[in-house]
């Protein structure tokens, strides 16, 4: 049963870490022999592509929150590549000759930098998303929902299993997507899951378009 609003907490840097762990343990239950260009569930990038993109956001978060005065209005101005048309536009790769365990190494050692930023940074610190200026918790909101997601997109690809905490889920629902109905009769991942147009749900027609909403409660709305 999805937990009481009441008995909700805010996602943590601790939150991170333990889907990062969970993530780095599901991919490498990948078969040896296991196709990474198989496409990423229902995106348009196959899953090694996907899992760079994964760890290109989790370091892009962390950069966000690193300067003494976090950019408000624009990225930290990073280089960065298209590799092919509709691809993402990263500036981390993984050295593709040290195959798929050098792939979860790269996702890990940008997960656990954006982890620790987040534990670092003061509560008080805003920082630019085209989504919303976030705090440093909307940044491990957003961290969880780009991890969440996209491990179920890679899943899909190469036929793992990928079942995150549903109480995570749900305070993940409840800090970016105060706008998506969760009433107990609601399984919070799959909840989330169509939030991010992955999935239909019964009597909900799957999402074509849809956003987050990074910017925390205290912070007003700049027009």
């Amino acid at each position: 049963m999805t937990p009481e609003p009441a008995t909700q907490s805010p996602v943590t840097a601790d939150d991170l870490a333990l889907v990062l762990r969970l993530a780095a343990a599901a991919l490498r239950e990948a078969p040896a022999d296991a196709d990474w260009s198989r496409p990423a569930g229902t995106v348009a990038w196959d899953c090694w592509t996907t899992v760079e993109h994964l760890a290109d956001d989790l370091l892009a978060y962390a950069a966000q929150l690193g300067p003494a005065a976090p950019p408000r209005e624009r990225y930290v101005p990073f280089a960065t590549e298209r590799r092919f048309p509709g691809g993402p536009n990263n500036f981390v790769r993984a050295d593709r000759a040290s195959g798929p365990d050098g792939l979860v190494e790269v996702l890990e050692a940008s997960g656990g930098l954006m982890v620790a930023v987040a534990r670092a940074a003061a509560p008080e610190v805003r920082a630019y998303h085209p989504w919303g200026v976030a705090d440093p918790a909307g940044f491990v909101a957003m961290s969880l929902v780009e991890m969440l997601v996209h491990l179920h997109d890679v899943a899909q690809g190469l036929g793992l299993l990928w079942d995150p905490p549903a109480d995570l889920c749900h305070r993940v629902l409840a800090r970016l997507f105060p706008d998506v109905p969760v009433t107990p009769a609601d399984a919070p991942w799959p909840t989330l899951l169509w939030a991010t147009g992955r999935t239909p749900l019964p009597g909900r027609p799957l999402r074509t378009d849809w956003r987050w909403h990074a910017r925390p409660e205290d912070t007003p709305q700049v027009h």
